[in-house]
């Protein structure tokens, strides 16, 4: 009996060590299964859906108004009716205009159709309208739908090897009859709009660096624009670029943190001012590293000026080995967008320790007080505005729970603060409505527990790997323990674009990371983390529907007109690694009135 005994024990053992092996071999693959699985088993407890609002107690009730003081709906190409561009319009004011759904009948919403993609992935991609034609993105295709009844018009697909395992791309861009997307090994594709075949390729980054390029880029005047990402990996440095979108050629790149002896140059380098001043890197092995971008940018055709939303420097929670202000990292840049030349920087968040980006590409907006405001909501947990005439701040509103936010990290101790390094507002920023005058943003609230290394520790990493600061050797744990599974919330707040004062607020019980979109027909668009998709009244935040969708909102959410008939589309099913969610395909949903 002790001879089988120990059989069975080394058979164990040997299928253990296979198995390691196996894992370790393949483990990006590794990670992908086994977070599905976690996550799996985490949403079975998951609760039904809920919404709480709450009006300011200001004296006078929200009117609505005449939407003369806004500035245009600049869209790259394509009607009102349309949706052309990541936040519809370049100044990403995500405001329609249409009114057919609204106050009095949004309790008639149905879902008309829904296309499944058939794949689990990280389906976070906005959504474009454009000729009837709906367009969204995952890692690996993009899509084109009819926009009115789902079907098919053509799937493109891309086999390639990611950087990272997280498999995730926020959208495309669509100009002059083309479509561009970013890949997770770092190239900007572009298709035909009509029948998706690929017209040209653009390497702008190093996959086995763990460079990519996820964010939706945005294009104009015959540019496309769209920077890498990678800044959490150890001496990935953001960068933007500029490309020809008949050919894909590099027009301009800018380094959006110091350049260094040695770091490549793929095109003509816009002027920059920046140096290593501002970094004071003080071991040996800390390159400077981060800035990267993520979601998509803002370009003001106007003044013919790109704002860039720059990522966190790394490592994300040791300010010690980064002595200073880490520019342009932490900051929106503001670049010629013909050139890429440095014209204006606004630092955000003053000295990064929570991996607190800037994300979300800002709004440029014109308030109903005359003001040109640039509105921006990162991960730190604050809405902003800034008066783009004087470059002041006029003010910075918390819009979720807030927590030992300027408590130091020690090594060896465990810091618990809030926002976490997945809160605050993370791909999707704020959205403007001219005719009540208010900002909307949707905010995650989910905090985390950050333990320091050592700095020789830190230092020790090597390049090319995730470069957190953290001590967990729990890989799930390399940003930071989350609290527990739904101990969470979400957000969103109804916010005078003036004086910063909010209106209403109304709380979920999951995430909000969805688009937000407000229409004249007195109603706001948002989806949750839950599956729940809401319609709102703009004015006060009642809610007049709401339905549990089937999967993760955390991509678009909006609205266009095919027909003469107003319809909402919803990108839906977001499984990935860092939220855990309901287990399902990626798929977008249009709804409308019957």
């Amino acid at each position: 009996m002790r001879f089988w005994f120990r059989v069975l024990a080394a058979a164990i053992v040997v299928v253990g060590i296979a198995i390691a092996g196996l894992s370790y071999a393949y483990w990006d693959t590794t990670v992908l299964i086994g977070s599905t699985a976690i996550n799996y088993m985490r949403y079975w407890s998951a609760p039904a859906g809920t919404l709480e609002t709450e009006v300011a107690q200001t004296g006078t009730a929200a009117q609505l108004a005449s939407t003369a003081s806004a500035l245009p709906q600049v869209a790259p190409s394509g009607t009102a009716g349309d949706w052309p561009s990541y936040n519809k319009t370049l100044t990403s004011n995500r405001f329609s205009e249409l009114s057919q759904i609204n106050r009095t009948n949004a309790e008639k919403l149905k879902i008309l159709c829904t296309y499944d993609t058939g794949q689990y992935t990280g389906f976070n991609s906005g959504l474009l309208e454009v000729d009837d034609a709906l367009i969204f993105v995952t890692a690996f295709d993009i899509f084109s739908i009819n926009a009115s009844n789902c079907r098919e018009n053509w799937r493109t697909h891309e086999n390639y090897v990611p950087a990272t395992p997280q498999e995730v791309n926020r959208g495309a861009a669509y100009l002059d009859g083309m479509l561009y997307r970013g890949t997770q090994d770092a190239r900007v594709l572009a298709y035909d709009f009509k029948t998706g075949k690929r017209i040209w390729e653009t390497t702008i980054g190093d996959p086995k660096k763990g460079e990519s390029a996820p964010a939706a880029p945005i294009a104009w005047n015959g540019l496309v624009f769209i920077g890498n990402a990678g800044g959490d990996i150890k001496g990935v440095k953001g960068r933007m670029y500029a490309l020809d979108a008949k050919t894909g050629k590099i027009v301009w790149e800018f380094y959006l943190v110091p350049k260094a002896e040695g770091d490549p140059t793929r095109g003509p380098l816009g002027a920059s001012p920046l140096n290593v001043s501002t970094w004071g890197n003080s071991l040996q092995g800390v390159p400077i590293t981060g800035g990267a971008t993520w979601t998509s940018y803002t370009l003001d055709p106007d003044t013919g000026l790109l704002y860039v939303p720059g990522g966190n420097p790394a490592p994300d929670f040791a300010t010690n080995i980064r002595e200073g202000s880490n520019l342009y990292s932490g900051s929106v840049v503001v670049l010629d967008a013909m050139t890429g030349a440095y014209k204006n920087h606004f630092k955000i968040v003053p000295k990064d320790w929570h991996d607190w980006d800037v994300s979300g590409a800002p709004a440029i907006i014109k308030t109903a007080g005359g003001k040109k405001v640039l509105s921006l909501a990162p991960k730190d947990g604050h809405l902003y505005g800034f008066d783009l005439d004087t470059n002041a701040l006029l003010y910075r509103l918390p819009v979720t729970r807030m927590e030992n936010e300027d408590a130091p990290f020690v090594v060896g101790k465990p810091v618990h603060f809030c926002p976490g390094s997945t809160g605050g507002a993370e791909w999707n920023g704020p959205a403007y409505d001219p005719s009540l005058n208010f900002v909307f943003i949707g905010e995650v609230e989910w905090c985390t527990t950050v333990t320091l290394m050592p700095a020789e520790k830190i230092a020790a990493v090597s390049s090319g790997q995730p470069w957190s600061g953290e001590a967990s050797i729990n890989p799930f744990n390399t940003w930071g323990k989350g609290d527990p599974v739904f101990d969470w919330a979400g957000w969103v707040y109804a916010v005078d674009a003036d004086t910063g004062a909010w209106r209403w607020r109304a709380k979920t019980n999951y995430p909000i990371q969805s688009g937000m979109t407000p229409t004249a027909g007195g109603v706001v668009f948002f989806g949750d983390m839950g599956g729940n998709f809401y319609v709102l009244d703009k004015t006060n935040g009642q809610k007049l529907w709401g339905q549990n969708l089937g999967g993760a909102i955390g991509g678009g959410v909006i609205t266009y007109s095919v027909d003469g008939k107003q319809k909402v589309a919803v990108a839906k099913g977001l499984t990935e690694i860092l939220w855990p969610t309901e287990i399902t395909t990626a798929k977008v949903s249009i709804l409308g009135l019957e």
